[in-house]
């Protein structure tokens, strides 16, 4: 009996651990991956390379360490190296770290680098994969059994909808743009969020600026004391010509905006006959978060944000294949969707939003 074949899209943290297990799996797996590296967004790009705006692959810039300590950021079956000491490790370190990782499991010979996925759309009990080399440009089409989606979501900025942003007359940019501090120094800053990038980008351009007005809408203030010539503010009510008013009606100018306000799923390469949609960041209809319920031989792996990544991409693909196998039976497409209703309620409860649909915390411990 001929093996299934399965297309993984994407050779970041989640598209690697896809491909290996597919493998592993005895399946006929193929990998496309657009850029000419693996590594997805731990890949740094200095900014002089950056030809097409926020169309950039990667969001990482030169600074960034893990918030997470590499302890517990290995995969179930591969782990990071004890020789280091440091637990919060360099992005540097995390590309090494995947690169070691395809080269254990002999992935690269099954990645197609510098092939960018088109279009993919249900044909007969297969999928239609149309696939563009980046460099011929020339297409193909490819017939596949089951699919992996791992592209990435830190790609695509998410901006907020401000009264007069585009009446301010400095430089405004998203985080997904920022590389190093060089251009803000003695400059005065507004670093709109404070998510963990913006925490960050605080930190490093508040090294180098005049000052940096940190906005945020959290009820208990994150901890800046530590930080040079940091200012918190609230909610930013307008956008003025020079600057910004305030929620509090207090008033600043300043040099340049930069949005740390996160990103939206996309996945432009899903035909609308794949049966997913995205409103408000909630990618749908998903059982457990990752299998296409209207097509269960699609799985999207990536979305839980809010989680120990590589282990909880590893346990999805893990999850998925017992089904793409057979060795699993999926519950009825009825049962699916209501249980994937019962989650979006006891997430309502609990205070969080549509576009939180896709954030863990405890959940990812939780049966």
């Amino acid at each position: 009996m001929e093996a299934l074949s399965v297309c993984v899209v994407g050779a970041g943290m989640a598209g690697l651990s896809a491909l290996k297990n597919s493998l592993q799996s005895n399946l006929n797996a193929t990998c496309f991956e657009q850029s000419t590296h693996l590594g997805g967004t731990w890949f740094y790009q200095e900014e002089q390379d950056v030809a097409f705006g926020e169309n950039v692959h990667s969001s990482m810039y030169r600074d960034l360490r893990t918030n997470l300590p590499k302890e517990i950021m290995g995969y179930l079956d591969f782990t990071y190296s004890k020789q280091s000491k440091e637990s919060f490790i360099s992005s540097d370190e995390v590309l090494k770290f995947l690169n070691s990782y395809a080269d254990h499991f002999h992935l690269r010979d099954h990645i197609k680098f510098q092939h960018k996925v088109l279009r993919i759309r249900p044909y007969k009990n297969k999928w239609e994969v149309l696939v563009s080399h980046n460099i011929s440009h020339r297409c193909k089409q490819h017939l596949f059994d089951r699919v992996f989606v791992c592209n990435g979501h830190y790609t695509k900025p998410q901006y907020p909808k401000t009264v007069g942003m585009s009446c301010y007359k400095g430089i405004q940019m998203h985080s997904h743009l920022y590389r190093t501090q060089d251009k803000f120094k003695a400059q005065k800053v507004l670093i709109i969020g404070a998510g963990p990038s913006g925490i960050d980008l605080t930190n490093h351009i508040s090294k180098v600026a005049n000052c940096v007005y940190l906005s945020h809408h959290l009820s208990k203030k994150p901890n800046t004391d530590f930080m040079r010539n940091v200012i918190q503010k609230p909610n930013v009510k307008q956008f003025i010509e020079t600057g910004a008013i305030f929620e509090d009606n207090s008033s600043e100018e300043f040099d340049i905006v930069v949005y740390c306000t996160g990103y939206q799923y996309s996945f432009p390469f899903l035909s609308s006959e794949c049966g997913i949609f995205v409103h408000n960041n909630h990618v749908q209809p998903l059982y457990k978060h990752c299998i296409n319920i209207n097509y269960p031989t699609m799985a999207i792996i990536g979305l839980p944000y809010a989680v120990i990544p590589s282990q909880v991409f590893d346990l999805q693909v893990r999850f998925s294949l017992k089904f793409f196998k057979n060795e699993l039976k999926l519950p009825s497409r009825e049962d699916m969707l209501t249980e994937m209703e019962k989650d979006n309620e006891e997430r309502q409860k609990d205070g969080l939003r549509e576009r939180d649909a896709h954030r863990m915390g405890a959940k990812q411990v939780s049966k």
